[in-house]
């Protein structure tokens, strides 16, 4: 029955490796083990826990899930939570050296703070756009030269005024009643200090900008995150004490944090601290007197999140948002499992 454990709830790093991988809880799979889900059983374990949450970066651990859930939380926050970004650009004038083309592909990547939330999809078709779906910037860049540099320099941040176009110069143009619903500092670039183009004397932009709203998996520069990922919780096992000169060479072996080494009455031993820091290395391996002395799992339904949002919405708020597309996912689903099932009926009367 240990063995038994073993198999359904961890998955089992060797020297040359990966055991286990396969989910096997499910109904039938061993003979005389329960493994029907139950929302009892679900509740139970299942729970989520903020490790930390600074800035723009989350991580948390969600217990009790399958892979499957896991991966689909990871592939809603990169596809399917919507952001605002750049959809059109209408060019007035443009004599810098980026092309067109170029400059408006460079322009969409821009992260956009803006809740879309607060917004509609803009309808097919539709190039003008109305207070409700679009957000309008214009960009206004001349570049000059300028009189009060010192004759012998040659450093361009002298010698020229706005030769470097950033994220800043975009300016916010409220449409329709946007200026009474939302301030200045509500809808901006994420950053002011991302690096459009470079001019020189005579060159200018002047664009007119539409934000839309829209979902990575239209576009990458919908995109709300700039990683979603997770990895499984490591368990690391001594199956023996180890002292003395073994001990510092098993710590070594592992990222720091993970082991220690304590001395009690003149004996020094090797203690797990915190495998959670592990980077499953198996650099353990190599040292043929220690392989033995550790076991290196990973916990089968122990997750172990990491989301880094690009700026548009705070993390937290897209594991909300993203919860709530799979929520509607799942509606979805079982409203056509309720039509299937209706058909079905109809047609054995």
């Amino acid at each position: 029955m240990a063995d038994l454990q073993q198999i359904r709830t961890r998955v089992t790093l060797t020297e040359h490796e990966v055991i286990n991988t396969n989910s096997t809880d499910f109904p039938g799979n061993y003979a005389g083990y329960d493994d029907t889900w139950s929302l009892a059983k679900f509740e139970e374990k299942f729970r989520v826990n903020i490790v930390s949450l600074e800035g723009s970066e989350l991580e948390f651990d969600m217990v009790g899930v399958d892979a499957s859930i896991a991966n689909a939380f990871r592939r809603i926050l990169l596809a399917e939570v919507p952001t605002m970004a750049i959809e059109k650009v209408f060019v007035h004038n443009n004599t810098s050296i980026v092309q067109d083309e170029v400059l408006a592909h460079r322009l969409g990547l821009i992260p956009i703070h803006a809740d879309p939330r607060l917004f509609e999809y803009r309808q097919e078709g539709d190039d003008e756009g109305t207070a409700e779906d679009t957000i309008e910037f214009h960009l206004n860049v001349k570049c000059t030269r300028n009189t009060q540099a010192p004759k012998d320099s040659t450093d361009p941040d002298e010698i020229y005024k706005d030769h470097k176009v950033y994220t800043k110069h975009l300016k916010w143009v409220p449409l329709g009643n946007q200026a009474e619903l939302y301030s200045e500092g509500d809808i901006k670039p994420v950053h002011d200090d991302i690096l459009i183009a470079k001019l020189r004397p005579g060159q200018e932009m002047d664009l007119k900008l539409h934000c839309v709203k829209g979902i990575g998996r239209d576009h990458a520069k919908f995109s709300p995150v700039a990683t979603a990922s997770y990895r499984l919780l490591p368990e690391i096992v001594l199956t023996e004490e180890v002292k003395g000169e073994r001990a510092d060479r098993l710590v070594r072996c592992f990222s720091p944090g993970v082991m220690e080494v304590t001395e009690e009455n003149g004996v020094r031993r090797a203690r797990v601290v915190n495998s959670r820091l592990d980077t499953c290395s198996r650099e353990v391996f190599r040292h043929p007197d220690l392989k033995d002395c550790v076991k290196l799992n990973k916990l089968r339904d122990h997750f172990i999140f990491s989301v880094e949002s690009t700026g548009a919405l705070a993390p937290d708020v897209l594991v909300c948002e993203a919860t709530k597309v799979l929520m509607g996912k799942c509606r979805k689903f079982l409203s056509e499992l309720d039509v299937v099932a209706d058909t079905e009926q109809q047609g054995m009367r």
